[in-house]
C-alpha cells in the first residue's frame, strides 16, 4: 500500500528522484574533515531562528509605544517566552559564529575556485542578507543600544554626495527613528528578508550540488570514477555525512544550550545591558557599539578619520566599509594559484591567511570598544592589512611555489 502511494505521488512530485539526487545519490568526497560541520550547523541555526522568530511575533507588538513593553511580557508573562526570546537572540550570535567558520573553511581550502564560483557568490549574498536582517531585526527589542545604534549605522547614508539625505529619510519612514520606523524594520525583519534568504539558501545548497562538494584536498572527485561512473574517492552523502552531522549536531546543541541556560547574555556581548532599558531619544549612551558580528566592517568604517583627496573622512568610511563587504565577492577572480587548497599553496598564501583570519578578529574586537587614538591606529593598520590580503593575492599566489597535489584525495 505505502509503495503505491509513494508510485502515485512520484508520479506527480519527484520525492524519490529529489532525495536520491541530493542525499542518498548524492556522492561527497570522503575526505570531508571538521570544517566541514558548519554548513550543515547553519542550516539548523536557521530552522532555529524561523521558528523562534515566528513564536516571538505572537506575542510582540511592533510600536514605539508598546515594542520594549511587549518583549518584557515575553520574558515575564508568556509561558517559556523567556527561553524562545533566548532561543532567538543566542542563535543570531551562533549564526554567525558557524557562518564565519563556514566561510573560512571555503577560504582556506577553496571552495570558491572554479567551478564553484556561484557557490560562493550566493553563499556573499546570504551573508550580506543575512547581516541586513540581523541589523532589522536589533532594532525591534526598543532598547537604548537598539535605537542608537540604528541611528548611527542609518545617519552613515548621509554621508553620500546628493542623495543622502534622500536615503535617511526613506530608510527611517520619517525625519527621525519612530514608531513607523519600527514597523518597517519588523516587516523586513520577519516577512521580507527570510524569503530572499531561503531563497538564495536553496540556490546555494542546488549550485553546490549540482557541481559537487569540494574538499580538503580541491580535488575534484568526479574525474576519478569507477566502472559504475561513482566517484571513487565519493561516498554517499546519507547514511554517511548525516550520521555524521548527527554527532556536529549534538556537540552543537550542548554548547547553544549551555549559553542560553547559562549566559545567555555572553558579559553582553549577545545582548547588551544597555539594551535593557527602553529607547529614549534623549539619553545618548556612553559607548555605542554594534553587536559583536558587525564589528570588523564597524571598525573599518572608524578606522578612516582623515579625508581621501576630495572625499571626506565620513564617505571615505562608508566606502572603505562597503569595500570590505563588496571585495569578498569577486574573490574567486582574486586567486591565481593553481592549486585550490593551502595544503598545496607556498607559505605566503598560508601566511597571509592567517594573518588575515587574526587581523578580522581583531577589527571584530575594536569595533566593539570605544575609540581611543591607540585603537584607532590599530584599526587602520589592520584595515590595510585586511584590503592588503584581498589587493595582493592575484600576484602572491601566481609567483609562489605551491607544492604537487595528489590525483586522489589523501583523507
Amino acid at each position: 500500500m505505502s509503495g503505491k502511494l509513494l508510485d502515485w505521488v512520484n508520479a506527480r512530485l519527484p520525492v524519490t528522484k529529489v532525495w536520491e539526487d541530493h542525499l542518498s545519490k548524492y556522492y561527497a568526497p570522503k575526505n570531508f574533515n571538521f570544517f566541514y560541520y558548519f554548513g550543515s550547523l547553519a542550516l539548523l541555526v536557521l530552522v532555529n531562528q524561523l521558528l523562534t522568530g515566528v513564536w516571538l511575533t505572537m506575542s510582540y507588538t511592533p510600536s514605539a509605544e508598546q515594542a520594549f513593553a511587549s518583549v518584557e511580557y515575553i520574558m515575564r508573562d508568556v509561558e517559556y517566552g523567556w527561553l524562545i526570546r533566548y532561543l532567538h537572540s543566542t542563535g543570531a550570535s551562533m549564526f554567525f559564529v558557524v557562518v564565519y567558520l563556514h566561510m573560512f573553511r571555503g577560504l582556506i581550502y577553496g571552495s570558491y575556485r572554479a567551478p564553484r564560483e556561484l557557490v560562493w557568490i550566493f553563499g556573499m549574498a546570504i551573508y550580506l542578507v543575512l547581516m541586513a536582517e540581523a541589523f532589522m531585526g536589533y532594532l525591534l527589542p526598543w532598547g537604548q543600544m537598539s535605537y542608537w545604534g540604528a541611528q548611527v549605522i542609518i545617519s552613515l547614508f548621509g554621508a553620500i554626495p546628493v542623495i543622502g539625505a534622500d536615503i535617511q529619510q526613506f530608510i527611517r519612514g520619517d525625519f527621525l527613528i519612530s514608531g513607523i520606523t519600527l514597523n518597517r524594520f519588523f516587516a523586513l525583519h520577519v516577512i521580507a528578508l527570510p524569503i530572499v534568504l531561503l531563497g538564495l539558501v536553496f540556490l546555494h545548497i542546488i549550485a553546490l550540488h549540482e557541481v559537487g562538494s569540494n574538499n580538503p584536498d580541491g580535488i575534484e572527485i568526479k574525474k576519478n570514477k569507477g566502472p559504475d561512473g561513482v566517484p571513487l574517492d565519493g561516498i554517499p552523502f546519507h547514511p554517511y555525512y548525516t550520521v555524521k552531522d548527527t554527532v556536529g549536531v549534538v556537540v552543537f546543541l550542548f554548547v547553544f544550550c549551555g549559553v542560553v541556560f547559562f549566559m545567555p547574555e555572553m558579559g553582553g556581548m549577545f545582548l547588551e545591558y544597555a539594551n535593557f532599558e527602553q529607547a529614549n531619544g534623549l539619553k545618548t549612551p556612553e559607548h555605542i557599539a554594534p553587536v559583536w558580528y558587525f564589528g570588523a566592517f564597524y571598525s573599518i568604517l572608524r578606522a578612516i578619520t582623515f579625508d581621501i583627496g576630495f572625499i571626506e573622512a565620513k564617505l571615505g568610511g562608508v566606502i572603505a566599509m562597503g569595500g570590505a563587504i563588496a571585495i569578498l565577492f569577486v574573490l574567486p577572480w582574486l586567486d591565481r594559484s593553481p592549486v585550490k587548497s593551502w595544503r598545496y599553496k607556498g607559505w605566503i598564501s598560508k601566511t597571509s591567511t592567517v594573518i588575515f583570519a587574526l587581523v578580522f578578529m581583531v577589527l571584530t574586537y575594536l569595533g566593539t570598544q570605544s575609540a581611543t587614538e591607540g585603537r584607532t591606529l590599530v584599526a587602520q593598520l589592520c584595515t590595510l592589512l585586511y584590503f592588503a590580503f584581498f589587493l595582493l593575492m592575484p600576484f602572491y599566489t601566481r609567483w609562489e611555489k605551491t607544492k604537487p597535489v595528489p590525483e586522489r584525495v589523501t583523507g
